[in-house]
């Protein structure tokens, strides 16, 4: 079994071959994909798709932190409607990133605390968008964290420090994607000191395609090559990266939506 841990093919970029691009993934063997939101814009595309096909995809709510603007607290209210009125897989695409802008950091903040305590008070696990802000998106975490609190770091590329801050929380777990595959990036070697035991697999569709699709549209099919690449980092059989990641991924997600028999 593969589980792609986030995938955003409810966007628009997908439109015209959707179809085709299940079936691609179904062939070469996901079998479950979650789905983070973004924003307002985009739950009713992604519900959509999850009511396709209930099975296989599972939704996820929450506020992306590149939509937070001065309208958040509006956003943050439809957020919480959703909670309030169906159950969802985990809270996201929640976080910080201060790459594009640091106007809304304070909001940002904001955001990402409340979110988090949703996640809290509803046992929900989290999925957790940071870039360029680390140090603001951990202290935010440590600040809320206590038991139960976990989810995955999404498409981690941060260096082994951090990556073992973040697994000494406890319950958190680092999200692997086409960046894997990229010669400059610095993952493979980060994940030299990283145990298998706390990877999941992700595509972060439409984006971050592995090598050699880099710079076109990814799509969950393409985890094979995120897959061939860690068989290589930790020198194991491709059927123990598959049964490892799946079954960090169900550590994750086992009281929501999967069975673990």
């Amino acid at each position: 079994m593969i589980i792609d841990t986030h995938s955003h093919i409810y966007l628009q970029e997908f439109d015209e071959d959707r179809g085709e691009v299940i079936l691609r993934a179904k062939s070469a063997g996901v079998e479950h994909i979650i789905l983070p939101n973004v924003d307002s814009t985009t739950i009713q595309p992604m519900l959509d798709l999850e009511t396709s096909d209930p099975d296989f995809f599972h939704a996820a709510i929450g506020l992306h932190p590149t939509s937070v603007k001065d309208n958040y607290q509006e956003e943050l209210a439809l957020v919480k409607q959703q909670l309030d009125n169906r159950s969802y897989c985990a809270i996201g695409e929640i976080g910080i990133d201060l790459y594009w802008d640091k106007t809304y950091i304070k909001e940002q903040i904001l955001a990402f605390e409340q979110q988090l305590q949703w996640a809290i008070d509803l046992n929900l696990p989290v999925i957790i968008h940071v870039r360029d802000a680390f140090p603001e998106a951990l202290a935010s975490v440590q600040k809320l964290n206590c038991e139960g609190l976990r989810g995955i770091f999404h498409s981690f590329g941060g260096t082994w420090k951090d990556a073992e801050t973040i697994i000494a929380l406890g319950g958190f777990y680092l999200g692997i994607n086409g960046v894997i595959t990229f010669k400059n990036s610095g993952l493979a070697e980060t994940l030299n000191h990283i145990p298998l035991d706390y990877i999941v697999l992700e595509t972060d569709a439409p984006y971050l395609s592995p090598v050699p699709f880099r710079g076109k549209r990814n799509e969950p099919a393409y985890l094979t090559y995120v897959i061939d690449k860690l068989t290589e980092i930790y020198k194991q059989p491709k059927e123990t990266i598959l049964k490892k990641t799946t079954e960090n991924a169900l550590q994750i997600f086992k009281t929501i939506i999967f069975a673990t028999d």
